[in-house]
């Protein structure tokens, strides 16, 4: 039977799945796999299940051996996965879009109502204990009707996004790789900074993208600007961020990725500007799993013989 091995823990649907496809070993480790201990774990695999902490590659593939056919990435971006290197060796590269589009939107805008609304920073008033009482200038946050929204990549999740902001009636202006049939107007990212109160990041990390909001970026938003970042953690500089914050060039970020995960920039710890969430954008019990389940599909598709459901092109 082919060997099916998979980096780590996934859903039991997704095990049974793969099950009848071929032998599955999954790595009882709960972290990640080092380099060496990832190309020991795979080694003689016809199929490996990986997540987007592994780095999937040439040498991956090589430390598989030529029975590989089918690497799966349980996740939507692939900047983890050296797809031309697979792809030149005969593998098959999935990952699993759709299925995490409504859970990632709503967990970006639950973060841009908790740093606009200043919840974090209540919320810990309270359970330190801090006396407190109401009046008409405690705590006051940004609401959100009439301000506009910048999305910087406009595809699934994107969209998703600005669905969600328009039912608070915000304005919608957007950027990415070409102008979409949407009521919401595309413009540059140099007038999406400019004009947005809120820039909410779902472009790809790539490296045109990497450190895409560096110290000139925050320098063109709009002073009073909060920034949400659910893509992927280097497409911010957090170095950068904390600056521009320290010097009061925006108002607060959000951040559910980091750019050395999962090490966050010791300077956005403490500031209660800042809310941080630790890369939960997918995280329900029903997208996760669907997540494993596509990806197990896909693992089963390519091992039949048959086209995946969600292949990566090179």
């Amino acid at each position: 039977m082919p060997k099916i091995a998979v980096t780590r823990w996934i859903p039991d649907d997704a095990v049974k799945l793969l099950a009848q496809a071929g032998e599955v070993a999954v790595s009882e480790l709960d972290r990640p796999l080092t380099p060496a201990e990832l190309h020991e774990f795979v080694a003689g695999a016809d199929a490996v299940v990986g997540m987007l902490h592994d780095r999937l590659d040439g040498a991956l593939a090589d430390a598989a051996g030529p029975g590989l056919k089918v690497v799966a990435n349980v996740a939507v971006g692939y900047d983890n996965v050296d797809v031309p290197a697979l792809a030149g060796r005969g593998v098959v590269v999935t990952n699993t879009p759709g299925v995490l589009t409504d859970a990632t939107a709503d967990l970006a805008f639950g973060l841009l109502l908790a740093v606009t609304r200043r919840l974090g920073e209540g919320e810990r008033l309270l359970r330190s204990r801090t006396p407190w009482s109401f009046h008409l200038g405690f705590l006051l946050g940004s609401g959100l009707q009439g301000k506009t929204l910048g999305i910087v990549g406009f595809g699934q999740i994107g969209r998703a996004m600005a669905k969600r902001a328009e039912a608070f009636g915000m304005s919608i202006v957007y950027t990415g790789r070409s102008k979409q049939d949407t009521d919401a107007e595309f413009v540059s990212l140099e007038e999406l900074f400019d004009r947005s109160d809120v820039v909410s990041l779902h472009c790809p990390l790539t490296p045109e993208t990497r450190h895409l909001i560096d110290a000139a970026a925050l320098r063109a938003m709009k002073p009073g600007a909060y920034l949400v970042n659910t893509t992927r953690g280097p497409v911010v500089d957090e170095a950068a961020l904390a600056d521009a914050l320290e010097a009061g060039g925006i108002a607060g970020a959000a951040l559910d990725v980091f750019e050395k995960e999962p090490e966050v920039e010791p300077r956005l710890l403490g500031r209660d500007d800042v809310v941080l969430s630790p890369h939960l954008g997918s995280a329900t019990v029903e997208t996760r799993t669907a997540m494993a389940v596509l990806a197990a599909r896909n693992v089963a598709a390519v091992l039949a013989g048959r086209p995946p459901l969600t292949e990566v092109k090179p």
